[in-house]
């Protein structure tokens, strides 16, 4: 990862540009504002890859190193969303009983979509591959991305 700060890219692909967060060597954000913070520099290494991600080259982000500042048993539910495959999908219901951390099945179905909601790191914590849940990216975007996987 490069130094810390913002960093952010237009997107034609998704009229939108794409803003990412990094804290030392990890990521701790990824949204898609309208309009860039006017501080964030431009050039990044992760943007390159969003970029070819966005083309269709597959990439599942796992050897990024995301800083998740939530709660254990979120940080749980999204260790499990990011272990979804490109290309797959999972339901919410099928995350609540592969996720170890959750015992109870209807708390732990809304710890998941609270986790899937709260997501700081949309895209590269693949929460547009759980399809019946929310997202943290705007819904056009999470509508893209599963269109970019083929669901």
């Amino acid at each position: 990862m490069e130094a810390a700060g913002i960093y952010a890219r237009e997107s034609t692909l998704l009229d939108r540009s794409i803003q990412i967060g990094v804290a030392g060597s990890k990521l701790i954000s990824v949204s898609f504002p309208r309009t860039p913070d006017p501080k964030a520099g431009g050039d990044h290494p992760l943007l390159d890859r969003i970029d070819a991600y966005l083309e269709g080259e597959p990439d599942d982000f796992a050897d990024v190193d995301v800083g998740l500042t939530v709660p254990t048993n979120q940080r749980a539910v999204l260790e499990t969303v990011r272990a979804i495959p490109y290309g797959e999908t999972a339901t919410v219901e099928t995350v609540a009983r592969s996720t170890a951390a959750l015992d109870d099945a209807d708390s732990g179905r809304e710890t998941v979509r609270t986790a899937l909601r709260e997501n700081p790191t949309p895209l590269v914590i693949p929460d547009h591959r759980v399809r019946d849940g929310p997202s943290g990216a705007p819904e056009a975007i999470e509508e893209r991305l599963r269109s970019i996987e083929g669901h």
